[in-house]
This record gives C-alpha cells, sequence and structure tokens, in this order.
C-alpha cells in the first residue's frame, strides 16, 4: 500500500500546501495512523482516499502549529481546510506534475533522480544512499538541497506547457531510464543487478505510461526496460556470475514480459514518430525474437543502429553498434570502427575490442584490452567474467 500509493499522496498535498517537505511528513503521520488503526478496524473502503484525507488533516495541524511558517503556506492551509474534497480522479495529473518537478532541468541530474526516487517511490533515504553508493549523510544533504532549489526558484508544480514538453519529458525520461540502468547493470559492489532499483524504475515507467499514454517515447522506454528485464532470469549463472547474451538459457526468459514488451514496440511502430527509446526497444525485440542465438538478425539490428546513429550519434551508440557489425561484416570489420571512437576510460569499448581481438587469433592484444576494461569497472561480477575470459586466452 505504502509504495503504490504514497507518491500520489505527496503529490496531492504538495498541490494543496506548497511544501515537499510538509507534505512528506504529513503523508507519513497518515500511514503511522494507519498501521495502528486498520488492523483493528479493517481497511476504510478506500484507503487511497483515507490516506489522503488524514494526511491532509495532519498538514492543516502542522501548520497551525508551526506560526512561524511563510503566509502562503498558512494561505494554503486555509485553502486545504476549506472542505474542499478530494477527488481521487485527479490525482494521476498530480503525480505527473510531481514527476516533472523532480525532474526539472534546474536541478542536478543526481538531485533528480534521488528525488523520484524519493517522492515518487516512497524509497527512504537509506535505500536511496545505498543504491547509489554514497554516505546517507550525503544523500540526505542532496534531498535537502534540491527542495530549496525548488522552494528558492520557484520552480513551478505543473505539467509543463506544449512546447517545452518534448525537452521536459525527456529528463523525466532519462532520469528513469538511468534508474534501471543501476539497477540492470550494478556501477558498483558484489552484485551483477539491482532487482529493486530495476522493479522501481519500471513501476515509474508504467506509471509514466499510464499519465502519458499517447506519448511513443514513453511507451519505447517502456518497453525497452520490460524486454531487458525478461532476461534477469538468464542473465546470472548458480553463483551468480554474469553469463552474456549469447549464452544465456532462453528457456528461462520471461514470456510474458516479451509479449508486453513487443506489444507496445508494435504501438509504437504503429505511431511512426521513431525517437531513442523506441529504437532501442526495437534492438531488444530482434533480441527477443530469436530462439537460439545463432538465429539472431543482426542485419535488423544493425539497420536499427544505423537508424539511431542518424538521429542519435555518439560513441557510446558507436561501440554498441559495432557488435552488430561483427556479427555481420566480422569481427576485423568492427575493431576498425571500435579503433577510430577513442573512448579510453570506457570500459565496454575495452571488453568488446578484447572480444573481437580474441575471434581474430591475437590473443596477447586481447589479454591486454580485457586487462583494460578490468581495470575500468568496478562491477565485481563484471571483473569476474572479463578475468575468467583472460584466463581462457592463457
Amino acid at each position: 500500500m505504502f509504495r503504490e500509493e504514497y507518491g500520489r499522496a505527496v503529490a496531492v498535498l504538495v498541490r494543496r500546501f506548497g511544501d515537499i517537505d510538509l507534505a512528506e511528513e504529513s503523508v507519513q503521520d497518515a500511514f503511522t495512523v494507519a498501521l495502528e488503526r486498520w488492523p483493528s478496524a479493517g481497511l476504510p473502503p478506500s484507503p487511497a482516499g483515507w490516506i489522503i484525507t488524514t494526511a491532509r488533516h495532519r498538514a492543516i495541524d502542522r501548520v497551525r502549529r508551526e506560526a512561524s511558517r511563510a503566509d502562503r503556506q498558512a494561505s494554503a492551509a486555509e485553502l486545504g481546510a476549506s472542505g474542499e474534497p478530494i477527488e481521487e480522479s485527479g490525482m494521476p495529473d498530480e503525480r505527473l506534475r510531481l514527476i516533472f518537478t523532480c525532474c526539472h532541468p534546474a536541478l542536478a541530474p543526481a538531485a533528480q533522480v534521488a528525488l523520484t526516487l524519493r517522492l515518487l517511490g516512497g524509497l527512504t533515504t537509506a535505500e536511496i544512499a545505498r543504491a547509489f553508493l554514497v554516505p546517507e549523510a550525503t544523500m540526505a544533504q542532496r534531498l535537502v538541497r534540491a527542495k530549496s532549489k525548488i522552494r528558492d526558484a520557484r520552480i513551478p508544480y505543473r505539467v509543463p506547457e506544449p512546447a517545452d514538453l518534448p525537452a521536459r519529458l525527456g529528463t523525466a525520461l532519462a532520469v528513469i531510464y538511468l534508474v534501471y540502468n543501476e539497477g540492470y547493470l550494478a556501477s558498483a559492489g558484489t552484485e551483477l543487478s539491482r532487482d529493486d532499483l530495476s522493479a522501481e524504475a519500471i513501476r515509474l515507467g508504467r506509471l509514466m505510461n499510464e499519465l502519458m499514454c499517447d506519448e511513443p517515447e514513453v511507451m519505447g522506454l517502456l518497453a525497452l526496460m520490460l524486454l531487458g528485464e525478461s532476461r534477469r532470469a538468464a542473465r546470472t549463472g548458480p553463483a551468480g556470475e554474469l553469463v552474456p547474451l549469447a549464452e544465456q538459457d532462453r528457456t528461462l526468459w520471461d514470456r510474458a514480459l516479451i509479449a508486453e514488451g513487443q506489444a507496445l514496440v508494435r504501438r509504437c511502430l504503429a505511431r511512426n514518430q521513431p525517437g531513442t527509446y523506441q529504437i532501442q526497444a526495437a534492438i531488444q525485440a530482434v533480441h527477443s525474437d530469436a530462439p537460439l542465438a545463432s538465429a539472431t538478425d543482426w542485419r535488423q539490428i544493425l539497420q536499427l543502429y544505423d537508424h539511431f546513429m542518424a538521429i542519435a550519434p555518439g560513441p557510446v551508440v558507436a561501440v554498441n553498434r559495432a557488435v552488430a557489425v561483427a556479427e555481420v561484416d566480422g569481427p576485423a570489420a568492427a575493431l576498425a570502427v571500435l579503433d577510430r571512437l577513442g573512448l579510453e576510460t570506457y570500459y565496454l569499448l575495452h571488453a568488446i575490442r578484447a572480444d573481437l581481438l580474441r575471434r581474430l587469433g591475437r590473443h596477447r592484444e586481447a589479454a591486454l584490452a580485457y586487462s583494460a576494461a578490468i581495470a575500468r569497472t568496478d562491477n565485481a561480477r563484471e571483473r569476474e567474467f572479463l578475468q575468467r575470459r583472460r584466463r581462457d586466452l592463457e
């Protein structure tokens, strides 16, 4: 109940009172009261409405007690006390407003992620700090600064105007995708992935798709995450070791998630408004169509990467495209592509380069490339995989 309704309740109270801290504290109070009362009294007819109504009363009480608060908050409290009924049907729009507030470009990217997880996901400060490997005190300061920036800069609590929506929507989707990527492949630590972060990103993606169902890039991001998530059970072996895509047991792939993701990709294709998330989702859909790695339609994947490069060129995209080039034109052609890119600090370039050199029989160079990749990743499972590959050469 907390995971599902916390963000919605906070969004409604922020709208009513204009104070994020007040909204958070009041909603937490309401859930505390629910824990005390519901076991004996039973669930109310509308638990979400009960939480919001109780939280609103708590917010009014807090403002009355804290007379030193700004007049604007007192005025907001009077509005909240006016008896205006709470319509649950209006809550989705409030959550959408909160998403765009959390993801306002005036905030630093790290603050956008933290606020989104805190206010819409209901994650504790300690949970967010653990997810991004920073001390809890550091994350707490980051959250306080972000809320202060929203207040002091008077960042509007609203959905952007149509002319501003594409840029602002891109920021919101990027935040959700960043959370998913950290869950899919942890940037550091002893485990390959963080299931909790992936699940939270998908939940936020579903929420965005529910609220903005006509936006093809929203559909594309959700499809991309679902298709990636469908392979979770096959990505690690019995001891938690990394299993690369070509070696995965595809019977372990989640067919329900694949079907849902592919249906979203088809809806995107019907819209014919291609974007980066949609193209990445289409690439994953091609992978998910292949019952065996050898049956993968690499030519189609290469065409999709060419389209990706045409609308959003970048070195990281080019690195991933090189994998498809290797399958279509051979490892030598792909190696030539990689060697033109630079990106000395990007571990994946070195890992792919090492595999290409191995396939070409240039084992000494491959071992050096594996060493370069090992030195550039902080994920223990990735390091173990790369070390195994380097030992195989020896």
